[in-house]
């Protein structure tokens, strides 16, 4: 599982990207096309044309870092988006990676610090 701090924000790139770039060309997308600063912190997602390979960047304080996977079989099903990204939470950003199709999924209501309480 991976544990991120709730400050760090995933992006999911919309469209397809060429996954021979690297490090600065990713990053490159990250500012052009998300729109983010990828010296965030922040994890940017990647995916080739077919879907069946992803990078996710990020910065760690040092240097960029580059998980990259390939799936021997199938495909991963990223969110529709009409932007350039689309943010997820870290637990979503498993369930792609695992294969599972966020589009069909559905999040139960949570409880928000400041709101009111329905039931008191």
């Amino acid at each position: 599982m991976l544990m991120l701090p709730p400050s760090v924000r995933i992006f999911l790139a919309a469209g397809p990207a060429d996954l021979r770039r690297s490090f600065d060309g990713l990053a490159a997308m990250a500012r052009e096309v998300i729109r983010e600063d990828p010296l965030s912190g922040h994890l940017f997602v990647f995916s080739n044309r077919r879907r069946d390979r992803v990078k996710v960047l990020f910065w760690d304080r040092s240097g960029f870092v580059l998980w990259y996977k390939r799936l021997e079989k199938g495909v991963f099903r990223f969110p529709s988006a009409e932007a350039g990204s689309v943010e997820v939470e870290a637990a979503e950003l498993m369930l792609l990676l695992e294969g599972i199709e966020l589009a069909g999924s559905r999040r139960r209501e949570r409880w928000v610090p400041g709101q009111a309480d329905a039931a008191g």
